[in-house]
């Protein structure tokens, strides 16, 4: 008799320490996902002044990426000061003023951790993850034999939520 396990019953065992051992980072990539789908929002994010010493005489496109204000326009200006609908910005001195949202700490590093690249050391989790939910993907079905109804009743899941997918990216 052969003490080898079947591939399915390997997979099984896999598949299912995996999930225990990820359980809290797909718990963190879950809740941080669903942030960062408000990132556009004021959702959970609280207003904060700040003021910093800049090289003066920047362009608007220079000075929204020190500040770190996406598409910043300037809309007026008052001598050396520019205004901005965030602050102001003082081109012959260099001094920026303004009001930004920041996210609570501990929501600010799931979501970094989320949004983690390859300049980040958190990067490699990432991979880890990724690959992980790949090894779920595919060893899912090796969750019930293939005769079973059960398993059958899988695939078809597994059209419809294809066929999903690809309906919303073609949207």
């Amino acid at each position: 008799m052969s003490s080898k396990a079947p591939l399915h019953n390997s997979m099984r065992v896999y598949h299912r320490y995996l999930g225990f051992f990820l359980a809290g980072i797909m718990a963190v990539y879950a809740l941080s996902g669903i942030v960062l789908i408000f990132r556009d929002t004021s959702f959970l994010k609280k207003e904060k002044q700040l003021t910093q010493q800049l090289q003066p005489g920047l362009t608007a496109e220079a000075l929204g990426k020190a500040i770190r204000i996406r598409d910043l326009k300037i809309t007026s200006v008052s001598g050396d000061v520019q205004m901005f609908k965030q602050g102001t910005y003082n081109a012959q001195t260099g001094s920026a003023s303004c009001t930004v949202t920041v996210l609570p700490v501990l929501v600010e590093k799931l979501t970094h951790l989320h949004k983690a690249s390859t300049k980040d050391p958190l990067f490699f989790l990432n991979v880890f993850f990724g690959v992980s939910l790949f090894f779920f993907v595919i060893s899912s079905f090796w969750m019930f034999m293939p005769k079973t109804s059960i398993f059958k009743k899988g695939l078809y899941f597994t059209l419809a939520g294809i066929v999903l997918t690809v309906v919303l990216l073609m949207v």
